[in-house]
């Protein structure tokens, strides 16, 4: 089974695929937040035959939404029905971070930060749902 992990932003979306087999998530690619946006994902999730999408949970320390929540709430829905796939939501805290400070530790800071921070998501799901 293949997933699709996404770390949504206000500008910047960041998109990881698992492996053929769903044991890990893998950078992808970062795209712009636009209306177009919708049509992308819903290409790539048909190219590469996703049938799960793990949006990032993003809320604030105190477990409670932050500002983006409802917006990722809304395109996960509309991506869902748009695209015909299972839709759920991984924890996560500081991923954009975490994948930051990694990029530096290696010497090697890209653009792609938000596709690490979707890969550090998706492979804690799979983790989760012990698909390793």
């Amino acid at each position: 089974m293949r997933y699709l992990g996404i770390d949504y932003g206000s500008k910047c979306v960041g998109l990881a695929l698992s492996d053929d087999d769903g044991k890990m998530g893998f950078p992808h690619t970062v795209l712009s937040n636009t209306p177009a946006l919708l049509e992308e994902v819903t290409k790539l999730i048909e190219e590469e035959g996703v049938q799960t999408v793990v949006f990032g949970d993003s809320k604030n320390l105190d477990g409670e939404e932050n500002a983006i929540q409802q917006e990722l709430k809304d395109f996960a829905e509309k991506l869902g029905v748009n695209a015909g796939v299972t839709i759920d939501f991984e924890p996560e805290y500081y991923t954009t971070k975490q994948a930051k400070d990694a990029q530096k530790l290696a010497g090697k800071e890209s653009e792609r930060a938000d596709a690490i921070a979707a890969a550090i998501i998706l492979t804690s799901y799979l983790e989760r749902h012990g698909n390793n």
